[in-house]
């Protein structure tokens, strides 16, 4: 599962605290996917998704 950020995101660190093993807000003050592959973190990663305020997460 390959996973991106886009533009959108205001940098509210709800996807990081969901889940930490693939999402940090990095020195920008925005997210970005800290690994090359969420499979093993699917669920986690797609209530980070569904729960976005501005859905900015994408998944493939």
């Amino acid at each position: 599962m390959k996973v991106t950020v886009n533009e959108e995101c205001i940098g509210c660190g709800l996807c990081e605290s969901t889940c930490s093993d693939v999402f940090a807000i990095n020195d920008d003050g925005v997210a970005e996917v800290i690994v090359d592959d969420a499979a093993d973190f699917e669920d986690e990663v797609q209530e980070a998704i569904d729960n976005c305020p501005v859905s900015a997460i994408e998944a493939e």
